[in-house]
């Protein structure tokens, strides 16, 4: 068979993968009923992450809405028992705001620390009757926005937390939010005045982490370092989850910095704090790829694959071990960034460049996924994906912008430096 035969086949037999999740999703809501589409939406997510052989397959639609597909697996965790009990109450009583935004938050975190984005979509449907409003309530506006931020829709998340402030200046969270997204977008000098409220309000710990967070990348890492060091020896100065934001910091910082024995100790406290932490997972299994250690990261990822990036970064590893479970995983993300795009959704870019660069070793279509990724998203990792990939490609001028932005801010990156000095 032809190659371009080949290709199209390949993408009819996607297409018959999404349309069969969409149909299973459409059957499960009629029978769940209470969820509206934003349960349906991530029901055909779910579907597409359960098995890669749909993609090779003739795709199985039941005769009745009644059948069952799938059976979740039952748990005895108490977060998820009390989740499940807040919505029943939430069905019985939908426009309960209180009880909404307590159940959206529950969801949030635990998406984050399950790494698993159907919480999202469990979010997003428990604030449904608020969802649409042009002005909802700030807590609704926050929670909105953090969906948003986690979805790459930048300007719309910045409208809710414009919006939010406005009318609740004193919401820490709202602050360090906007804090975070203008630092993902590259904006420092924004993000800076994001951080500088919480001063106001007292909250000079966090401020501190908030300035030094951004501070790190913007020239001013060994200064930040250490006034992190300081910060995090107070006892109790933060609550776990805040704890957890500046050891992380701590840890990329140091790495970025060779400082690698001190950047391992502060991942490692991190993960004491909280070992689930979808994000931590993430920067942890990069800092071991650089350091050779891809067994490690195959433990650290063993029970993470729900997410896509943690299970791009455990292919990484697989590829580099010769596992056996690489060609698996391999076409697993295949499927998911196939279906990702049949979307249209953003978020996964720099994923899909990594992908396509380390594991198809396909470098002009990785340097066109990091060059648009770049168009949203400009943290180091963004800044790295997009300069690995020119490289392979010998491809300076493509890299140009991202290299002329690095000098701009002064971030201050071995890794980086190192693929600057190459590419010129």
């Amino acid at each position: 068979m032809g190659e371009g035969k080949s290709s199209q086949l390949q993408k009819l037999k996607v297409m018959k993968m999404y349309i069969f999740c969409h149909y299973v999703a459409t059957a499960t809501y009629a029978v769940i009923n209470k969820q509206a589409h934003f349960l349906k939406f991530y029901l055909a997510i779910l579907c597409q992450i359960i098995s890669v052989s749909i993609v090779y397959a003739e795709p199985y639609i039941p005769d009745q809405d009644s059948v069952i597909l799938q059976i979740l697996p039952t748990t005895s965790d108490s977060r998820i028992q009390s989740l499940r009990q807040l919505r029943i109450d939430l069905s019985n009583s939908p426009d309960d705001l209180v009880r909404a935004v307590e159940l959206a938050r529950g969801y949030l975190q635990m998406g984050r620390t399950m790494a698993d984005p159907r919480y999202e979509g469990y979010a997003q449907a428990a604030l449904q009757p608020w969802w649409n409003m042009a002005l909802p309530p700030p807590d609704v506006l926050i929670l909105r926005a953090i969906l948003r931020q986690r979805q790459h829709d930048f300007t719309d998340a910045l409208s809710d937390l414009n919006q939010a402030l406005q009318e609740q200046p004193a919401n820490t969270q709202g602050w360090l939010i906007q804090a975070a997204v203008y630092q993902a977008l590259g904006d420092y000098p924004a993000a800076y005045r994001s951080c500088l409220p919480l001063y106001h309000l007292k909250l000079d710990f966090l401020a501190t982490a908030c300035i030094a967070s951004v501070s790190s990348l913007n020239g001013r890492a060994s200064e930040s370092y250490k006034a992190l060091q300081k910060i995090i020896r107070v006892e109790n100065a933060f609550a776990p989850q805040e704890k957890l934001w500046v050891l992380t910091i701590l840890a990329e910082t140091a790495a970025r910095l060779e400082k690698n024995s001190e950047a391992e100790s502060y991942f490692q406290a991190a993960l004491a704090v909280n070992h689930q932490d979808a994000y931590l997972l993430g920067a942890y299994s990069d800092f071991l790829l650089d350091q050779n250690q891809p067994e490690n990261v195959q433990t650290l990822l063993k029970q993470a694959v729900q997410s896509d990036s943690l299970l791009l970064r455990q292919t990484i590893a697989a590829q580099q071990l010769n596992a056996p479970e690489f060609e698996k995983s391999t076409e697993t993300l295949k499927a998911r960034f196939a279906a990702s795009r049949l979307r249209g959704e953003m978020r996964h870019l720099r994923e899909e460049a990594q992908f396509m660069l380390h594991l198809l070793h396909q470098p002009q279509k990785a340097l066109k996924l990091a060059m648009e990724n770049w168009q949203l998203h400009r943290e180091p990792k963004d800044a790295r994906i997009l300069l690995e990939a020119a490289l392979q490609c010998n491809d300076r001028a493509t890299a140009q912008p991202v290299i002329d932005w690095l000098k701009s801010v002064n971030l201050e990156d071995s890794k980086l430096d190192t693929l600057v000095r190459q590419l010129s």
